[in-house]
């Protein structure tokens, strides 16, 4: 890892308002990009610290991309790094979000998009496959760690719980490393900390300002996995319980989400605008992205003494296996989306390309991808 020199805030803050800006595609592709740029560019990371972050932010709940950026703030400019660098990867997302918001309550409709996810999506797939192979050369120090990979990975597709599949994973490689410790009579006091909060009983119907915050509070707190986990409790609370949106209006801002950078965690800057306009995505994005802060806060400085530890380092390889094989079956569902004909096929070989032989920066690969995409899409549309 280069050390040699440790950025300035305003690096860190201009590095990750550009992926802010640019980072398609949900959390797989973000951390991919992270990869790419803080692994194999800047060197600011071993292959090995990057895997350890990505372990420690699967044990904690909120939005995954967005704290791998806190905890690499973290490990370059201590805590006044990670909350700058998750500022920076949150408020461009959001203000884009915040823009469709407005334009969608003026008019009525979403601003097409179709052609700029045409070109951006096989692109994205280049990147994350290329993340995978680089982390998993790491990740696989023995053929046990293989094997959890790939069963990690079938058992997703076949549509078990990426919960289930991530702690359950952890938990066999941490048996198996240390059974002998174990055997031998050694005990463990097991490192998962699992942070939990009830917010109190809200009255239904109330569209105050405090209740959105404490409800994208609560969401913040305890939804583990990916932004898509988040779809199940906005239909919970928002729709059914408490009635602030419509099916439909959830479905525009899942689209919201899907089609805008940065994190997927931003379909609550679009939910709170239509609960309560600015001060209401103001308190939504600030409620859902607060408890993460706070624990990569308690969990970063922790990483490298666990990694340390004999007995807890199993626990790390584990996660770090469990991980990835989540991320390649994600990167099946997301070629399926994205590779739709030969075009597509096409420009995702092109990307992989232009990554792995010339090394292009994810970021323009992903901004070319949907400027190409569009132009596309336009040259296809009728009349």
């Amino acid at each position: 890892m280069d050390t040699s020199q440790t950025p300035s805030l305003l690096e860190i803050a201009r590095i990750f308002m550009r992926m802010g800006f640019t980072a398609f595609g949900g959390p797989a592709a973000h951390i991919a990009m992270f990869h790419d740029e803080f692994v194999t560019r800047r060197r600011w990371l071993t292959d090995q610290h990057f895997l350890d972050m990505l372990g420690a932010t699967n044990l904690i709940p909120g939005p995954n991309s967005t704290e791998m950026a806190m905890h690499i703030g973290h490990a370059r400019a201590g805590l006044r790094g990670l909350i700058v660098a998750g500022l920076s990867f949150i408020i461009p997302a959001a203000l884009v979000v915040l823009l469709f918001a407005w334009l969608y309550t003026t008019y009525g409709t979403l601003p097409a998009a179709e052609g700029v996810l045409y070109g951006i999506k096989p692109v994205i797939i280049a990147v994350v496959l290329q993340a995978i192979f680089n982390l998993g050369r790491k990740a696989t120090k023995s053929w046990g760690y293989v094997v959890l990979i790939a069963v990690v990975f079938v058992l997703y597709l076949l549509g078990i719980n990426e919960l289930l599949l991530l702690f359950g994973g952890t938990l066999a490689a941490l048996t198996v490393v240390n059974a002998r410790r174990w055997f031998a009579g050694t005990t463990m006091i097991a490192p998962l900390l699992l942070f939990t909060q009830n917010v109190a009983a809200e009255s239904e119907h109330a569209r105050t300002l405090t209740e959105l915050f404490l409800t994208f509070l609560k969401f913040g707190s305890v939804i583990y996995g990916s932004g898509y986990v988040l779809l199940a409790f906005l239909q919970s609370d928002l729709v059914e319980r408490l009635h602030w949106l419509t099916a439909q209006q959830l479905i525009d801002a899942v689209a919201v989400g899907q089609f805008t950078p940065g994190p997927l965690f931003t379909t609550s800057t679009f939910v709170g605008y239509l609960v309560g306009g600015v001060p209401g995505a103001v308190l939504a994005t600030v409620g859902i992205f607060l408890p993460g802060f706070i624990f990569v806060a308690l969990i970063s400085p922790w990483i490298p003494r666990i990694r340390q530890s004999a007995v807890l380092s199993a626990l790390l390889d584990g996660v770090n296996a469990a991980a990835l094989g989540l991320m390649a079956g994600v990167t099946v569902e997301l070629a399926r989306a994205a590779l739709i004909d030969g075009l597509t096929v096409v420009l995702a070989i092109a990307a992989a390309v232009l990554l792995i032989r010339y090394k292009i920066s994810a970021t323009w690969l992903i901004v070319g991808g949907g400027v190409l995409g569009g132009l596309i899409h336009g040259l296809m549309a009728p009349g």
